[in-house]
Formats: C-alpha cells, structure tokens, sequence
C-alpha cells in the first residue's frame, strides 16, 4: 500500500482554500463522471477524485492527513516514496475526530482505496458510535441535453441517470432510475434545473438532497446561442447586397418575417431582430449575419454576366494592399 497524495489527485497546491478545493472536485467531476464521461478510465478517476475530496473538503480529515503527510515528508514513516509500503502509525489521529458527510453509512467508503480505510475507516466508526448522527442527503448533479425547440417553447422529457448506491450486503453498486423532467421556456445553456428531493437520501430521518441538471442545448442547423441571443448566417446575392433587397427569414419560435438587407450592404453586417431569440426577463433577440454567396458562372449565360459586370463596373478588392 502505497501513501496517497490526494492534493495530487485534484491538481491542486497544498494550501489550497476550501474553495479551491470545491472548484478542483467539481471541474474533473465533470470531467469523469461516467453518466458524461468518454475517457477510458472515468470510473476508476472518479472514485480517486471522489476519495481526495472526501478528504480535503472536511476541516478535520484534512488536518489529520496533513499532519501525517508532514511526518511522512520527513521520513519518519515509510511509504512516502512511490513502491514503498505504507502503514499508519498507532495513535497517529490521536487529538482528531472524524465527521462522516450527509448520508454516508458504514458501506458509503466502500469502494476507496486500502489506504483511505486504514486511515479513517475505523476512526470514523468510532466517532459514529459516539453520537447519533442526522443530516441532510447530499446533491446531486447530472447534465442534460435538449433541443433549441424545447429552450423556446418548454417540454416535459424523460431522462435516464445512473448513481452508486448500497445494497443490503454493504456493497456498492450502479442502478438506473428514470426521472420526468420539466423544462422551462427560456432556459439556456448552463442554467441548472432543480428536481427537489431527487438526489441522495438524508440521513437520521432528515430530508433527501436535490438533484440538479445543468442545461446544454445540442447543436442546431441554423442557429448558434450565446446566453439568450440566437445568430444565424443569412446568405444574400451580390445584388441584393449592393442593391438593397427584402428577404424572407425564417424565425427560431415557428413562422417566417421579412427582413431589409440595405443598400451596399458587406458580408459580416449584422443585423437584429429584437426580442427573438430565447424568452425570458428580458427576451434575447435574433441577430443576423450577412455573408454574399457568389451564383456559379457554370453556364455561357452566367459567364457573360459576370465579363459584362466586370467590364460595367471595373473593381479592385485588392487596392488597400497597395500591389
């Protein structure tokens, strides 16, 4: 059993803050959660990432293991070095008491590492039989894909999660659950839905936890989203953009408007339809980009046009290069 560097584990430095911490567990959460995750090794990380931040996020544990990695640093223990064995020293929590998180039994730890066991397993058990303990279930957090169609108009979906949870026998195993979700008109991209009650149970007879879903709205034919704005890319001739010209645009919520592209208008002008991109409190709106799509010279007659547009109307794109 090797000893465990758990500041390593979150890519953090030792005296990190609480919040830095918290910032570290839930970024590489999102990172290998395997309800998201498509690395390789994403449930075997998240029980890592899960185990340092057991750890590190309790004032107690924390000092506890500080304290020890400081002697072990000093070589007054082995195990401190990669391929040597490590084994706590008696009485080496002595002056700590260990506090278990919301929910968390005897089996909770079930799948961390030897080394975490050695250290708090029984700790934490003594510090149990010393009170009765009650708290709040933990939250949970989950992420959930939906179309452009239902940020504007709401739905109600049916998602299916995975989570860890105990058997009777103590041991840790991954159950599927289905849950109806109600998506609100207007919500964008990183906005969270709560479900109340929906995640883990509380412990102690104390309420269960929340589930949180963070929002991400999959990619969309026509239309890109910046918080509650939508761009989309409006293809214009060359003549109606030197000209000026009314186009038919077809809008996000359903329906088609007509638009003024003005007289020498450039590709890249933008131009804003107010109030028709996502609802909300203010609505976004719908901005358009204008790009000038070229009709191909593929035949005699296009061909002609275009010598009779360049003999019309000589013009150089390049004189503000100056060659």
């Amino acid at each position: 059993m090797e000893f465990k560097d758990y500041y390593q584990a979150l890519g953090i430095e030792r005296g990190a803050s609480d919040d830095e911490v918290r910032k570290a567990y839930r970024k590489l959460a999102r990172k290998y959660h395997p309800d998201v995750s498509k690395e390789a090794d994403a449930e075997r990380r998240m029980r890592e990432i899960n185990e340092a931040n057991d750890v590190l996020r309790d004032k107690e544990k924390r000092a506890a293991y500080d304290a020890l990695a400081d002697q072990v640093a000093q070589g007054r223990y082995a195990g401190g070095r990669p391929g040597e064995g490590f084994q706590p020293p008696p009485g080496w929590d002595e002056g700590f008491e260990f506090h278990r998180g919301p929910g968390q039994g005897p089996a909770d730890h079930a799948e961390f590492s030897e080394f975490f066991s050695s250290l708090f397993g029984a700790a934490e058990r003594r510090s149990a039989e010393r009170r009765h303990y009650r708290a709040r279930g933990e939250d949970h957090h989950a992420a959930i894909e939906i179309a452009l169609e239902d940020a504007l108009h709401g739905a109600e979906r049916e998602i299916t999660l995975r989570a860890q949870e105990i058997d009777e026998q103590g041991r840790p195993q991954w159950k599927t659950r289905t849950l109806s979700v109600k998506i609100p008109a207007g919500v964008h991209p990183g906005q969270y839905i709560r479900l109340a009650g929906q995640g883990m149970p509380g412990h102690g007879g104390e309420p269960a936890g929340d589930l949180y879903l963070e929002v991400r709205i999959a990619p969309h034919k026509h239309y890109r989203i910046e918080d509650r704005d939508l761009y989309m890319t409006l293809p214009v001739t060359p003549s109606e953009a030197a000209l000026g010209a009314r186009v038919l645009v077809p809008t996000p919520g359903g329906g088609v408007v007509e638009v003024t592209v003005p007289r020498g208008a450039r590709s890249g002008l933008k131009l804003r339809l107010k109030e028709r991109g996502l609802p909300g409190k203010p609505p976004g709106h719908l901005y358009l980009l204008l790009e000038i799509a070229l009709p191909p010279a593929d035949t005699e007659a296009a061909r002609k046009a275009y010598e009779q547009l360049a003999q019309a109307a000589p013009f150089d794109p390049r004189r503000h290069l100056g060659v």
